[in-house]
Order: C-alpha cells, then structure tokens, then sequence
C-alpha cells in the first residue's frame, strides 16, 4: 500500500468511526425490537451474515405484523436489491483474485460506498474498505446489547432510537445532492415512493424509487 493508499484509508477510518457510532445506536436498537419477535440468538446471527440495517428492519417488521419468513426474506432481498448496482460500480475499484474482490464487496454498505464514490465513476476502495472496517463489529456489539438489555430499555422510540435510522439516510442524502441530476432523481424517487407505499407490498416502493436514479444517466 502506497503513503497515498494509506493516507486515503486512514481518512476513510476516521469518517468510518462516526458511522461506526451510528451503527452501534441504530443496532442497539434493531436488537431491541427483534428479540420479542425472534428471540436472542436470531438477531444476531442477521446483523453478523446480513449486515444491512434496511433490510434487516424491514424483514424484522413483517414478522412482527404476521406475515411469513418467505415474505421477510422477499422484503429483506428487495431492499438490499440496491447493493447490485452499487457493487457494480465499485467493482472496477477492488483487487485482487476473485475470492478477495468478492471479500471486499461484502464491505459495500450504504455510508461508506457513499463516502467512497468519487463521481464520473471514480471510486475509492481504500476509502470504502477504511469507511466500513468500525461499522461492521458497532453493528453487530450494538445488536448484542439491544438484545440482551432490551427488558431494561424498554420501548425504543422512548429514546428517539426511531429517528436515528431515518435521520442517517437524510445525512447520505444531504450529501449527494450535490451532484449533478440529484435534486430531480430524489424529486422522482420520492415521488414514486410515496404514490405506491400504500399500494404495494413492504419493500417494493423503495426497490421501484430507486428508478428516479436512472436521471443520472443524463448527459
């Protein structure tokens, strides 16, 4: 690794710490809420294989409402159906033989292949590999204590755990509306969301909004 490779992936550990702190909150609270519906080890073993907090919530909230595993696992996949693309896009970044490059696209998640895209399909893997390496272990130690204490805690959303979720992809968003085509992608995705949420199945709007996207294809 080069002094700039280093320098790049340091940058990506500091923003990464941050997130990492999010993380632990957000998975504080996921165990919370799972633990009544699947019990202690289950939430676990999700946030330690899946590792994607949408996706995750998402599943956790058709159990909770009675649906079927094969519905949860249908809206958990759809909603991770995003991380297709982004992978794409990062997959020229990663190196090495194909069992390291598929190792290092299991650190694709929301934040840091936000902080990682350069724009004009520049992409940095340092700085994904960096932004993801404290994520991963809040959100796993943070599912554990959410599971474990969850008795003491109580209702999350007493705590404004609620907010935490949302509030974290506002921050993306904040930050990507500063591309080009943002505001009208975000126009149209929004949009598409919030004629079809009361339509559609858990899950489907968000994978169909994400067609507002396609505007970026302008020139």
């Amino acid at each position: 690794m080069t002094g700039d490779q280093r320098e790049r992936f340091r940058s990506g550990l500091r923003a990464g710490l941050g997130f990492g702190a999010a993380a632990f909150v957000v998975g504080v609270s996921f165990g919370v809420v799972a633990e009544p519906v699947m019990g202690s080890v289950a939430p676990i073993v999700m946030s330690a294989v899946v590792f994607a907090g949408a996706s995750q919530f998402g599943a956790t909230s058709v159990l909770a409402s009675g649906g079927s595993a094969l519905t949860a696992i249908a809206t958990g996949a759809m909603l991770n159906a995003r991380f297709l693309p982004m992978g794409v896009a990062a997959a020229s970044a990663l190196r090495g033989s194909r069992l390291q490059r598929a190792l290092e696209g299991q650190t694709i998640v929301d934040a840091s292949w936000a902080l990682a895209a350069r724009g004009e399909g520049g992409f940095d893997r340092e700085a994904l590999l960096g932004g993801t390496l404290p994520q991963y272990p809040a959100w796993v130690l943070g599912t554990v204590v959410g599971v474990v204490t969850g008795d003491a805690l109580g209702d999350p959303d007493a705590f404004g755990f609620d907010a935490i979720f949302p509030a974290f992809f506002l921050g993306l968003l904040a930050a990507e509306l500063r591309r080009p085509h943002a505001v009208g992608a975000v126009l149209i995705g929004g949009a598409i969301a919030l004629v079809l949420t009361p339509i559609l199945p858990p899950g489907l709007p968000v994978l169909l909004a994400s067609g507002g996207a396609l505007i970026g294809l302008r020139r």
